[in-house]
């Protein structure tokens, strides 16, 4: 695994705040560089790189004279504004000292989930990889509001790593790699916690805490650990790694946690439907529509529903829940939530014609 993200002719790389800003200088330029000259190496290596670049909020903290990082969402947004052109002049200036031109993307959550907005984004960053730009990628802090965020740049770089059919995906920020528990304490038995090199499956992952973010970012371990499954689940490969080790990590990945991929790739669709797409409602479902539909691939059928909620309509995407409150799954609705509520319960022969349809055809269905 650590070959095959060594030798990625196509590479996604996430960089956090920490690896970029501190609370009294904004962005530290010398880091930059390094981080910059281990980028740049690997692209003369012959693969193609995408940076996802967080620290807009952690560069604006400095110049507008705050002590610590603004919890309320006007102000999160003034300090990315300002940070946000700091940033861009910043890994511009480095990256020129190779004659590399570099082109910023925004993103919010709707680029990606909005099926129109997601190609658009798509076009742009391979248009740019096409003309030998590097994209710098960040989400939009300045408009994004607490409804329409990423939750943090890790998310964003392994849907990005997926919009783009990357090869892998890099996550760079100050944690060496994924621990069986905190690094920095003994465990309960006084001895200190194990790095794990390797991920192969859930069963990998039993027993470890994850923990949330610092004082300058919003992801923490946890948020890394569910990018890295959200990568790895569509496909692509992923290397957790300090920054400080930025040379090695995209060298011959030869430290830190390397998490390995499903086997095949879910389709654009199918990603789309379970990890980009919003939620517009629930569709709840008895026992025997829960094992049709999740664990045979059935299409749903209005029988099998006990109830709905939401406002959605044809073609959006919806949750499949079990009697418990538990999401099962996701799928595409072929109806609007009137038409549901006139189907619930009852059977494809009892309804007019226009309503025989399946309400989501197996094609269009994730199970969780």
């Amino acid at each position: 695994m650590r070959e095959t993200i060594g030798s990625a002719r196509s590479i996604v790389v996430k960089i956090g705040s920490s690896a970029l800003t501190d609370i009294e200088n904004g962005i530290d330029l010398k880091r930059l560089d390094l981080l910059v000259d281990a980028l740049e190496a690997r692209m003369k290596a012959g693969s193609d790189v995408m940076v996802v670049s967080s620290g807009a909020v952690g560069a604006g903290i400095a110049p507008l004279g705050l002590k610590k990082r603004p919890r309320d969402l006007a102000t999160k947004q003034a300090a990315a504004s300002v940070g946000q052109l700091a940033l861009a002049h910043a890994w511009g200036t480095s990256f020129a000292r190779y004659g590399r031109v570099v082109g910023q993307v925004l993103l919010t959550a709707d680029d990606i989930s909005n099926r129109a907005h997601h190609a658009n984004a798509q076009r742009t960053l391979d248009r740019l990889r096409a003309l030998h730009a590097v994209a710098v990628i960040n989400e939009n802090d300045t408009v994004a509001t607490t409804e329409l965020r990423f939750g943090d740049n890790d998310r964003l770089a392994a849907l990005v790593s997926h919009l783009v059919h990357a090869d892998a995906l890099i996550l760079l920020s100050d944690v060496d790699g994924l621990y069986n528990g905190d690094p920095r304490k003994p465990g309960p038995d006084g001895t200190p916690a194990r790095l794990i090199e390797q991920v192969d499956g859930p069963e990998d992952l039993d027993g470890v805490i994850a923990g949330t973010g610092g004082s300058l970012g919003t992801g923490g371990m946890a948020s890394k650990l569910a990018a890295a499954r959200l990568a790895a689940d569509s496909g692509v490969p992923v290397l957790l790694a300090a920054a400080s080790e930025a040379a090695a990590a995209l060298g011959d990945a030869s430290v830190g946690t390397v998490f390995a991929p499903r086997p095949t790739r879910l389709s654009a669709r199918k990603f789309w439907v379970r990890h980009a797409a919003e939620s517009h409602g629930q569709l709840v479902l008895d026992d025997g529509a829960i094992a049709a539909v999740c664990g045979r691939r059935r299409s749903l059928l209005p029988a099998g529903i006990v109830s709905a909620t939401g406002d959605f309509s044809d073609g959006d995407v919806v949750e499949i829940v079990d009697r418990d409150g538990n999401v099962r799954g996701r799928g595409v609705t072929s109806y609007d939530a009137e038409d549901v509520a006139k189907m619930i319960g009852r059977s494809t022969a009892d309804l007019p014609q226009e309503l025989q349809r399946p309400v989501i055809h197996a094609d269009d269905l994730v199970p969780a």
